[in-house]
């Protein structure tokens, strides 16, 4: 249905309208896509990230205009209306308490990673699911299922950012880092802000199928099926740094001169340490290997330097690969497209003088 960064748990076909029970979220199923409207809620609160609102709600609204009927609400745990991440005043449709929706979904805000969620928001968040088909997250919107319970035993994901932290709070969930939306069961989660976008086109194709959503998509000027994953978009090395200093020093070496020879017998030498004796070190304090790490340096400078502008034949050269079939092969690997599309994405309008 969607994309390789997608990941559906199962192939099973997709919940039917009504009547849907899920044991893990205690879910009972609402009304379904036929006469009446499909009700879809977001629940917003102070600080609510205005975009991780909008741009589902915006899916949704095209897809109405083409010919779905979807009811949109917003709805906050009192009814009360909110003031979003930018200061911008939300008006709301109602209180959680209100008649439950057929689909739920509940935004992010930046302040969940940092700080435990309130209570009265966890208890909207399950009293809006108890009585929805489907719930969905945006974004950081997973910190908020998760301290419902609503992710116990599933699979999810969130912002690339903060994604270790939810697998950290949520130790009964398994958190996929580089998805751009998750699938488990009628429980769905997405990735970093713009993320939402897609989930919200996947879950009309859920509802109404390809062709009306692509019109959607390409209504809104936006990929109906966004290859690659979050990876494509973080840093290359997010994570604290090695502990002993004889490592940090060989993860120096690497960052500063990725084009060296950085064999593990080599980088062993610094240390006067047995190849044996590194690859542990790195295992224990890195989660990975000597080899590993000196490609992750090189795969994240290739993507600097072509974002920069410079072709793909000298970025090869420059971050240290062999060759650029070399370089190629990491890019699909770690996000599902080559180096052209990358730079195609997200490389400058100004060319390097290189060239």
């Amino acid at each position: 249905m969607r994309p390789t960064s997608t990941v559906p748990s199962d192939r099973r076909p997709a919940p039917p309208r009504s009547g849907h029970e899920s044991p893990e979220c205690g879910q009972a199923g609402g009304g379904g896509v036929g006469s009446a409207a499909h009700r879809v809620a977001i629940l917003v609160y102070d600080g609510v990230k205005l975009l991780d609102v909008a741009g589902p709600a915006e899916v949704f609204g095209e897809a109405n205009r083409l010919g779905a009927d979807y009811e949109i609400v917003l709805v906050s745990p009192t009814g009360a209306d909110v003031t979003s991440s930018l200061g911008i005043r939300i008006a709301v449709d109602g209180a959680a308490t209100d008649p439950g929706p057929d689909t739920f979904l509940v935004a992010g805000a930046d302040a969940y990673p940092r700080t435990p969620v309130p209570r009265e928001l966890v208890e909207a968040v399950r009293t809006l699911a108890d009585r929805s088909e489907r719930v969905a997250s945006i974004c950081t919107g997973a910190f908020i299922l998760g301290a419902a319970g609503l992710l116990d035993g599933k699979r999810a994901t969130t912002h690339w950012k903060v994604a270790h932290e939810l697998a950290a709070r949520c130790r009964a969930s398994r958190v996929e880092p580089d998805a751009i939306y998750v699938r488990d069961g009628a429980t769905y989660t997405s990735a970093g802000v713009t993320a939402g976008i897609d989930l919200a086109l996947a879950l009309v194709e859920e509802d109404h199928g390809p062709d009306l959503t692509r019109e959607v998509a390409r209504a809104l000027v936006v990929y109906l099926q966004r290859s690659g994953g979050q990876s494509q978009f973080s840093a290359p090395l997010q994570g604290p740094p090695p502990r002993s200093p004889g490592l940090r020093r060989i993860t120096d070496l690497i960052t500063a001169d990725p084009g060296g020879n950085h064999s593990v017998g080599e980088l062993a030498k610094h240390l006067n340490v047995s190849p044996r004796h590194l690859t542990r070190l790195f295992h224990d304090e890195l989660s990975t290997t000597p080899a590993r790490y000196v490609e992750t340096i090189r795969f994240g400078m290739a993507k600097a330097l072509l974002d920069q502008g410079h072709t793909a034949t000298q970025t090869a050269l420059l971050a240290g690969f062999p060759n650029y079939e070399s370089m190629r092969r990491v890019f699909v690997r770690n996000l599902s497209i080559s180096p052209a599309a990358y730079q195609r994405r997200f490389g400058t309008a100004r060319r390097s003088d290189a060239e």
